[in-house]
């Protein structure tokens, strides 16, 4: 698996959707500094690359997951690659919106699982994992049985760790923040100078300078 991890990082990098600059720091919108910024939708405009994420995820949900009967995204970052992967699996799709419609039905949950199927859900970054896991809370609070997450990329903080630990969901990731800056190092994308930058900043992002 860990060449494959190297595998996505290496094509995250190649396209951009990941970007580090450990020099010339990103502002999130949470107000937090950060050398790295991720977008991984960028991936849905490469054929081949959102290919290998769509088996990437498939091969790991036979190796690592429970059998899921429904498929769901995270809107909005998730609902092509999840739809992707559930139309490789020939399984049902849905997503799940950040709140309710406004108009309407007033749905969060956008299509249907029948009574007692099991939903895997596909999102595609995980930070701090509050917005992935509030998803899983609307699920649940729908009566719908979640079986695990899996996402494509996480920065591995320890504040997720735990809020996954805490919402007992199982989370599993094609890649993480260890293999990209190593990788990124290897190919010669950062300096020797800049990694140990990289790595402070995963201590405590939201304290960083």
């Amino acid at each position: 698996m860990e060449n494959f991890e190297q595998k996505i990082a290496q094509l995250l990098l190649q396209i951009k959707a990941i970007k580090l600059q450990p020099a010339n720091p990103f502002t999130w919108a949470s107000g937090w500094n950060s050398p790295i910024y991720c977008d991984n939708r960028k991936t849905l405009s490469y054929p081949e690359i959102r290919n290998e994420i769509r088996d990437g995820f498939v091969k790991l949900i036979k190796e690592k997951c429970e059998a899921p009967d429904v498929i769901a995204g995270v809107a909005t970052g998730a609902i092509a690659i999840g739809m992707l992967v559930a139309d490789a699996m020939n399984l049902p799709f849905i997503y799940v919106r950040p709140k309710p419609k406004e108009h309407g039905l007033g749905n969060m949950i956008e299509g249907e699982v029948p009574v007692g199927k099991k939903v895997l859900v596909i999102e595609d970054l995980i930070s701090t994992g509050k917005s992935s896991l509030s998803a899983v809370e609307a699920l649940r609070n729908a009566n719908i049985e979640v079986i695990g997450m899996l996402a494509i990329f996480t920065y591995g903080f320890q504040i997720a760790a735990q809020n996954f630990k805490n919402a007992n969901v199982n989370l599993h990731t094609l890649s993480n923040y260890d293999v990209l800056i190593n990788t990124a190092l290897e190919a010669e994308y950062i300096k020797d100078s800049e990694l140990e930058t990289l790595q402070q900043w995963r201590v405590d992002p939201a304290n960083w300078e």
